[in-house]
């Protein structure tokens, strides 16, 4: 007899879709989009339609530990009881010679769930005094951005762009990373509503929209000071709502008179009539949108490229409307629930350690000291991939004296340099509450099939570790459904009927401006486009220009000619999904996109193996010669696993590990390299 039970995705995605599946005999054998949930409405993106394929796929279901070198993959099957004791004793060793804070626990967006990944590990783990984990590889610069200008992840509820009448897509690709907000922009469309895409690329979504402009990478600070300059020139800044509702007006205005179109022109590497006439749409049109994506800030100005971006719909004064403002993160409109509360009014004590950012892991592993890293415990990453330079990070992988357990559902390029290997679970053989960083809705995810194997999920996993380690007070041994129940008690909601239903939404009601009359939560509750806060941190507290590292760099383009993006693609997330066929298949090999003029100029053939270089590493690749490129960039899909590539690397053997201005983000963006046919002696 086949049983329907309601989850959500755990995918690294805006959209956390609800699904429901389908299981019979103790095994899933459908799954689709849940019509209940409004946002998601029934749909579920290419990737996710074979997830069966993923959880049917090879998955590790065994503990094992290794018997060959760091990288091998070499690894023998052990017990529970074994692998537990050997990782509790390599991590102890580390606490004994060098203090819990010589371990650092490592993670990310594997699984999006606060039991799983974001919330009840941070409690187990950080209770040991290990040092804590900066999660900046992908929405820092945002974040910060954000949060000096609006006071955090607070853009409009996307089922509110219908109302728009002018919707820019700035540094987006929906179509591929979030498809479920395009219904509501053809919705606006359909309504009359103008759509541009600001995008180095001709991505799908640049495709479908009515204009594209394709700024020169790093550069878009330079354009959003000019449209908001042909904004005010044209007399249409809401000075009123300026004066109630923001700080820094009088500054910014008077900033603006070195922002001619013409100069942003010159810097964007565009001509200026398309400045001009998006300028004058912006300052005509209410009300607009800016939808700010997070391919834009990963770029070393990406900070201030961000806050200059979300400074327009300030000047337009389109907060004021419903539909109007920005659009993107609004993760920040959830109820604040704390994985912290209850073990500190338990008694549990987290020591006060150092924060050590994700987006430098070979620092991490090479240079930190005082003490070294020298233990690891990573689960949701698969850093060995997904990490910017990547020859050092492997380099601090393979080093004998880091004691590294990982938790993985497979055998990544990251497990393959474990010291301990333990199987976990997938989304649908536990249960997790996951939050949403692109609608207003709580899900729940309940479990629907036993587990495979022996596989167990991170937080039973973590639980036992921890208490191995002796930290076995009863707040940090929780159940998965008790400590779910004392996080949505935060938030006023009670976890049964969400259980039942899958969903709730949360945060501003449906219909609602909620910063028409102003209200942000910022130090001054207004827009601050005059940022105190980033003053006193040294940085320009107006918006501003910041330049990149490397994708202006004239001088250096004399050696290394071209800009390389790693957009995300339709059928890997990041590198999930990246070792099935069907999803290799359709995303295609490895390859490297360049422009007629470029692979001409080059000498280089449709389909030829090439190699893509700079002085960090190399990697290997096709090429494919497009048109929807520009000139002096050239793009790949991010993110194939290294192991499954020819010369064992991925794109991130040539990415830089350097900070963005605000934020401690990852620079992928800012990446010179160079283009040559491939000769293998």
């Amino acid at each position: 007899m086949t049983t329907t039970h309601v989850g959500c995705c755990p995918l690294d995605c805006p959209d956390t879709c609800s699904w429901l599946l389908d299981v019979d005999d103790g095994r899933v054998v459908g799954i689709r989009g849940n019509r209940d949930q409004p946002f998601t409405a029934g749909a579920l993106c290419g990737k996710v339609n074979r997830y069966l394929d993923h959880l049917d796929g090879e998955r590790l279901l065994y503990p094992q530990v290794r018997v060959g070198a760091k990288g091998e993959g070499r690894f023998v099957r052990v017990s529970w009881d074994e692998a537990l004791d050997r990782a509790a004793a390599g991590l102890r060793r580390v606490i004994d010679e060098h203090g819990a804070e010589a371990i650092l626990p490592f993670f990310f967006a594997g699984s999006m769930g606060m039991i799983q990944a974001f919330g009840l590990p941070q409690r187990l783990l950080y209770a040991l005094g290990t040092s804590r984990l900066d999660t900046t590889i992908c929405t820092a610069a945002w974040r910060a951005a954000a949060t000096a200008t609006i006071g955090g992840q607070l853009a409009i509820d996307p089922e509110a762009l219908p109302a728009s009448r002018l919707i820019v897509i700035w540094g987006a690709n929906p179509l591929s990373t979030g498809l479920h907000v395009w219904k509501y922009v053809l919705a606006a469309r359909e309504q009359g509503a103008h759509v541009v895409c600001i995008d180095p690329l001709r991505s799908a979504t640049a495709e479908r929209c009515d204009e594209h402009i394709a700024p020169h990478p790093g550069t878009d600070a330079a354009l959003a000071l000019a449209l908001m300059r042909v904004v005010r020139d044209a007399g249409a800044a809401d000075v009123e709502w300026l004066t109630a509702h923001a700080t820094g007006w009088p500054q910014l205005e008077r900033r603006l008179d070195d922002w001619p179109v013409a100069r942003a022109a010159e810097i964007c590497r565009l001509d200026a009539g398309p400045i001009q006439a998006l300028g004058e749409r912006l300052a005509a049109t209410r009300p607009s949108t800016v939808m700010v994506g997070l391919g834009l800030q990963r770029h070393g100005g990406a900070g201030a490229a961000v806050r200059a971006i979300m400074s327009i719909p300030a000047v337009t004064g389109d907060w004021r409307h419903l539909g109007g403002g920005v659009a993107g993160m609004c993760g920040d409109h959830f109820p604040g629930m704390s994985a912290y509360r209850g073990a500190k009014e338990a008694g549990v004590v987290y020591p006060r350690t150092r924060t050590v950012n994700m987006s430098r892991l070979g620092h991490a592993l090479h240079d930190l000291a005082d003490p070294p890293v020298r233990g690891l415990i990573v689960f949701n990453a698969n850093p060995a991939a997904t990490s910017p330079d990547q020859r050092r990070v492997r380099a601090g992988l393979a080093r004998d004296d880091v004691f590294t357990v990982v938790i993985e559902q497979r055998q990544t390029d990251t497990a393959d340099y474990a010291d301990v290997l333990l199987p976990a679970t997938m989304q649908p053989e536990h249960a997790d509450l996951h939050d949403a960083y692109g609608h207003l809705y709580l899900s729940w995810n309940e479990p629907a099939v036993p587990a495979p194997g022996e596989c167990l999920p991170n937080s039973e996993i973590l639980r036992r570790l921890v208490a191995r380690l002796g930290f076995d007070h009863p707040a940090l041994q929780i159940s998965d459904l008790a400590f779910a129940e004392e996080l949505v008690a935060q938030a006023g909601i009670e976890l049964a009927p969400l259980r039942e239903r899958g969903f709730v939404r949360i945060g501003p009601p449906a219909g609602a401006a909620p910063f028409a009359d102003g209200g942000f939560p910022t130090p001054s509750g207004r827009v601050e486009l005059y940022s105190e806060t980033l003053e006193r941190a040294g940085h320009d507290p107006l918006p501003t220009y910041v330049e990149p590292y490397e994708a202006t760099d004239d001088v250096l383009a004399e050696r290394l000619g071209l800009v390389l993006l790693a957009p995300a693609g339709r059928f890997f997330l990041n590198s999930t999904f990246a070792q099935l066929d069907w999803h290799r298949s359709k995303t295609g090999p490895p390859t490297i996109f360049l422009h007629p003029d470029d692979a001409a100029a080059r000498g280089l053939a449709d389909g030829e193996a090439v190699r893509c270089y700079n002085d960090r590493g190399d990697w290997q690749g096709l090429l494919a010669v497009t048109n929807a490129t520009r000139p002096g960039v050239c793009f790949t899909l991010k993110t194939q696993w290294p192991k499954l590539m020819a010369g064992g690397e991925n794109v991130n053997a040539c990415t830089p590990e350097r900070d963005t201005d605000l934020g401690g983000g990852p620079t992928f963006h800012d990446n010179r390299v160079e283009v040559c046919a491939l000769r293998v002696a």
